[in-house]
């Protein structure tokens, strides 16, 4: 296979279920979009009429919220109480005790906040960081430390991912987050996360059996000093392994031995340092297909 046409599916991997979009519901605050749901979760929904308000139908109608949740806090309050009820009747699992901030767009002050396990269940926006941890070979080439999830992973177990990668939660900044999960999950010391570049950013756009999940992943590209080895800290990791850069490419493309999102940051990093060019067809098709989803 070709490794552009393998990138290519990679990406196809992560956009899909895009059929189903005439049938979601918008979620809104204060008169913003901050969501979409599948109509059985709206169903749902419709049992907590003092917080939610689901007016109408289909994609012609809406979710919001009861309008004296007129603050995040209070928001905040009474819809974990109704996803707490959800979560005990088995409508949500993968509970995290994580909060993730309820917005419009990146910048945009938190509307509300909701545990991270109904992040896709409400359709809304989520963010991430992924590090590309490399190391300059003796020859002259890369090489990438390549994380092995954990067989006890709830999502993704033993597939193949970053060094360092985690969700965007409320109350840190993007650097902050890097620099903690480079602790918490590689024993990365503080000085040596602190040198990660933010290198920009990939989007998708997912439709599950779970619901509507429009993520965006900021990328961050952190040079290891070559006698660095990460270790598993937290139980996430089985183990690390450093990989040639195009070894790394060959199983991006012709396996899904990586978890799907990560291939997208991988190929980002293939074209940012130059193993891909303008040269090859489908280049221009896979720097738009990175940014798929909504950047916003």
């Amino acid at each position: 296979m070709d490794l552009v046409d393998g990138f290519l599916q990679r990406i196809s991997d992560c956009n899909v279920g895009l059929e189903e979009l005439p049938t979601l519901m918008p979620f809104l605050i204060e008169g913003k979009e901050v969501g979409k749901m599948k109509p059985g979760f709206v169903d749902h929904l419709r049992r907590f009429p003092d917080t939610f308000v689901v007016d109408g139908l289909g994609p012609s109608g809406r979710v919001s919220l009861a309008p004296q949740l007129d603050s995040c806090d209070k928001r905040s309050a009474k819809v974990a109480e109704v996803l707490s009820a959800l979560r005990a009747e088995g409508h949500i699992s993968g509970w995290r005790d994580e909060l993730y901030p309820v917005v419009p767009s990146f910048q945009h002050p938190p509307l509300l906040l909701v545990e991270r396990a109904a992040a896709t269940h409400l359709g809304i926006k989520a963010y991430g960081i992924h590090v590309n941890g490399f190391v300059r070979q003796a020859g002259g080439g890369l090489a990438l430390w390549v994380a092995r999830r954990s067989l006890t992973k709830p999502n993704w177990p033993g597939k193949l991912d970053h060094i360092v990668a985690g969700g965007q939660p409320h109350g840190l900044s993007c650097r902050e987050n890097v620099e903690k999960e480079c602790g918490e999950e590689a024993g990365i010391p503080p000085q040596l996360a602190a040198t990660a570049r933010p290198v920009g950013a990939v989007s998708y756009l997912t439709i599950s059996a779970t619901g509507y999940k429009p993520d965006v992943l900021f990328c961050y590209d952190l040079e290891l000093p070559p006698d660095f080895v990460p270790t598993p800290q937290d139980g996430e990791v089985s183990d690390f392994s450093l990989k040639p850069v195009d070894e790394v490419a060959e199983l991006v493309a012709t396996t899904t031995e990586f978890k799907t999102n990560c291939c997208l940051v991988i190929i980002d990093f293939l074209i940012r340092h130059g193993y891909l060019t303008p040269e090859q067809p489908g280049y221009l098709q896979l720097v738009a297909g990175l940014r798929s989803g909504d950047c916003s």
